[in-house]
């Protein structure tokens, strides 16, 4: 339940929709871009390999931890006004990524960009819900899906093209600078949108929010850094570390529940096998998707000394079948076969990386894998087949009180599983070349070939915590619309 200050006219509205709809793909172009400029920007501000890496991982870290909370600002201060908020902050980040001097600098600011995302982003479905009622809700949430599979094709080709065409000699800044017109544009038009907050407004979970955080830092840290330095023991120090601060997060979260306070997340959700099942099936999957992109296009500027426009090139197959299969799936084949469809996306998705493997494997290091671009089109079908039926099945039998916690949540690890795809995979990628290899070609092929055998096994789990989250029998609650991720395509 919500209250609202105004309610828009008809026409304001899909005025007001579009706004939000440039906000969310912002967001997701922003970490298509940085998937194919992340290696140009190494090699400008100089750094470890494993700043590639945290490129990517400081964005999508602290997205993750403070989704929820950025959710609860806005219900307790207005949605509207913590929209402004993140967006200003995000235009500011941008433009600080762009005039970074250093790469410790620029992965600071990539942070502060994660931070502001994680403002804007709950805020976006939050406003169309109070802004759209019954059909018109309806075609309002449809016009998310198409929208963002058009940023997920366009993000690495723009990242491509701005990189390549360094304008004033802006090299890859310029996938920075384009933020500053897009967002500005965003805040001026922020008088469209209507001011909204909970009529019962939850208190914020600090101590919570702190263990998530350091908790999950502890995990991705020395997964990107662990491979650099030969695993020593202050690495696996730090990982059980981190399940130890993520088990206190948890009974932290009872503890709060039991006192009458307001936990960041719903403990009663745990009790639901289908519900843990699809947490962890959202990790897997998002893992794999999320690192893969990243090594693709890591053998093609390492290994193969392409340009980042070759790199683009690279993932468009990928990204523009998984445009198109989420649409048929969302369109045809949901309606009709349900959470069956996840199978056949899985099975996809498996097919097209074991291909991709398969080519990696065969490949002559000096020359373009083109045998690369059918198994990457396979993968992206996979990923939309899968995807668009994963949220709404993850909720098939959340609890109606229970559904806005377990909706941030999913989200949340969305962005924690793609962060741990870049620093699991990515580390594979830079530290598992075979000793023989003889040329810095052959070590890329090598590290992607083991990249995505290993993806492979990942996707063999997720099918089997997959199967436990499919619905058995009636579902006693289903939410009224189908909740959508926040970067389909990550």
């Amino acid at each position: 339940m919500s209250y609202s200050t105004n309610t828009p006219p008809p026409q304001r509205r899909w005025a007001a929709l579009v706004v939000l709809l440039v906000a969310e793909a912002m967001n997701l172009i922003d970490a298509t871009i940085m998937t194919v400029a992340a290696p140009v920007i190494r090699a400008g501000l100089g750094g470890p390999a494993s700043s590639i890496q945290w490129f990517s991982a400081a964005y999508t870290l602290p997205f993750a931890v403070f989704l929820i909370t950025g959710g609860r600002l806005g219900d307790i201060v207005g949605r509207r006004r913590v929209f402004r908020l993140g967006m200003a902050g995000f235009v500011l980040a941008s433009l600080g990524c762009a005039l970074a001097p250093s790469t410790a600098a620029l992965i600071a600011l990539r942070a502060v960009q994660g931070t502001a995302a994680a403002l804007i982003i709950p805020q976006t479905i939050g406003m169309i819900r109070t802004m759209f009622t019954g059909p018109a809700l309806a075609r309002a949430m449809g016009t998310i899906g198409p929208v963002m599979g058009f940023a997920a094709v366009t993000g690495p080709m723009v990242g491509g093209a701005l990189t390549q065409a360094d304008v004033l000699g802006s090299s890859w800044r310029a996938v920075f600078l384009i933020n500053v017109p897009l967002g500005a544009a965003v805040l001026v038009a922020t008088p469209l949108l209507h001011e909204d907050r909970a009529a019962f407004r939850p208190r914020l979970d600090h101590a919570g929010t702190a263990l998530a955080v350091l908790g999950s830092s502890l995990l991705v840290y020395p997964l990107i850094q662990g491979g650099a330095h030969g695993w020593p023991g202050w690495c696996w120090a730090m990982l059980v570390a981190g399940g130890a601060v993520l088990a206190g997060f948890a009974a932290h979260q009872q503890r709060r529940d039991r006192s009458g306070r307001s936990p960041l997340i719903e403990p009663g959700l745990f009790a639901n096998r289908s519900f843990t099942a699809a947490l962890a099936s959202s990790v897997l999957f998002f893992s794999v998707v999320g690192g893969l992109m990243l090594v693709a296009v890591l053998q093609t500027q390492l290994g193969l000394h392409r340009d980042v426009l070759s790199a683009g090139y690279t993932l468009l197959p990928w990204s523009a079948m998984m445009a198109l299969s989420s649409w048929v799936a969302g369109a045809w084949l949901v309606p009709r076969y349900g959470a069956r469809v996840m199978s056949v996306g899985l099975l996809a998705l498996l097919a097209g990386v074991v291909s991709a493997a398969a080519v990696y494997a065969t490949s002559p290091p000096a020359s373009y894998p083109w045998l690369l671009s059918p198994a990457l089109a396979m993968a992206g079908i996979g990923q939309g087949l899968y995807a668009v039926p994963f949220f709404t099945t993850a909720l098939h039998r959340v609890r109606p009180h229970e559904t806005g916690s377990a909706a941030g949540l999913l989200n949340a690890v969305q962005q924690l599983g793609g962060t741990l795809g870049v620093a699991l995979l990515g580390s594979l990628f830079f530290h598992a070349a075979a000793p023989g290899d003889p040329t810095p070609a052959a070590a890329a092929l090598t590290g992607a070939r083991n990249a995505f055998c290993l993806a492979a096994a990942l996707i063999l789990a997720a099918a089997v915590t997959t199967a436990m989250m499919l619905p058995r029998g009636p579902s006693p609650t289903s939410p009224d619309q189908p909740v959508v991720p926040d970067a389909t395509a990550r």
